[in-house]
């Protein structure tokens, strides 16, 4: 088992000992076991997953979405340092429509580089956000 602890700007979101932590990266998602090597590396936007035990199934993967950070890994210990995420319980899928749709308008309505880079950023949250929600929704649907 590791230790994952999620840091955000607003402290701590998540912090419990897991069997397995899935992260973006630049280069792809990583998957983090117990015994993995020491690792400095960036996050990307996108979802976190957490198994909590080895015979979770995946639909039992706990997600958050993030809009990148910092990963640190060292003795069985996985930190990500974030400026934001959201876990499953945090989001509403109807705020995150309503906010994909914003972002759209402004991208559509963008005048500079700036702007359009701003507004895409946007979409990309957005678009993470819905899929956790999703996930969660497709969860609790195969629960009840």
């Amino acid at each position: 088992m590791i230790k994952f602890e999620l840091v955000t700007l607003r402290g701590i979101k998540f912090s419990d000992t897991v069997h397995e932590v899935l992260l973006p990266t630049p280069q792809g998602q990583i998957a983090i076991f117990k015994d993995h090597m020491p690792l400095i590396s960036l996050a990307s936007q996108g979802m976190i997953g957490i198994r909590r035990k080895p015979e979770y199934p995946d639909d039992m993967i706990e997600y958050f979405s993030t809009g990148g950070g910092v990963i640190e890994l060292s003795d069985d210990t996985v930190r990500l340092l974030a400026d934001e995420a959201a876990g499953e319980d945090d989001l509403n899928e109807a705020d995150i429509k309503a906010a994909l749709e914003r972002a759209h308008n402004l991208r559509n309505e963008a005048k500079d580089q700036m702007s359009l880079e701003h507004a895409q950023a946007m979409i990309n949250r957005s678009r993470t956000e819905l899929k956790v929600a999703e996930l969660k929704k497709r969860r609790r649907s195969r629960k009840g």
